[in-house]
């Protein structure tokens, strides 16, 4: 079962190292990763998608806490949350076949980056499944590369990960 996991940390050099080793110390495979700033410079978010059962995700959150530059991490769920990827795509597009093409994009509301003669580069944004409609769409006309970034997500509504965030008692303990 895919879960994604929000991790706000503090803004400082070797956090994403020490909390991509916490995972392969574990053992814990990483499907997606994405690291931005926040709104406040002081904090960086890293969103993660993971594969595994309830008991599984809660025994990476446990480990994540325990890293001294772990703000606050959050299990995101799918009906009360936002996920958005962006993936750039290379497709053949000639005289023949251009305007199909660019008509297609528009329906998933892509944008063009980029065209050549015989190319064309979309950028798109949203779910796994919109994304992959599209490349399924492109596909006969040939793609040639494409490249996806992480996951990102926001729980919806007003509550924010910063309101989770306290001093735990349990900081430095074996949770094991």
């Amino acid at each position: 079962m895919r879960h994604v996991l929000s991790i706000l940390v503090r803004n400082q050099s070797g956090v994403l190292v020490r909390v991509a080793s916490m995972f392969s110390r574990r053992e814990f495979n990483i499907d997606s990763l994405s690291v931005g700033v926040t709104e406040t410079a002081e904090f960086s978010r890293i969103t993660v998608v993971v594969q595994g059962d309830e008991e599984l995700v809660d025994q990476m959150m446990k480990q994540l806490e325990k890293l001294p530059d772990v703000v606050e991490v959050q299990a995101l769920q799918t009906g009360t949350s936002v996920f958005r990827g962006m993936t750039l795509i290379k497709v053949k597009a000639d005289d023949t076949n251009r305007l199909d093409v660019l008509k297609m994009a528009e329906l998933f509301r892509a944008h063009v980056i980029d065209v050549r003669p015989t190319t064309l580069i979309f950028e798109i944004t949203g779910d796994d499944e919109k994304v992959t409609a599209f490349l399924q769409l492109l596909s006969p006309y040939g793609i040639l590369e494409t490249i996806r970034t992480g996951l990102i997500a926001l729980e919806r509504g007003e509550h924010t990960i910063y309101q989770n965030c306290e001093e735990r008692e349990y900081y430095g303990k074996n949770l094991l």
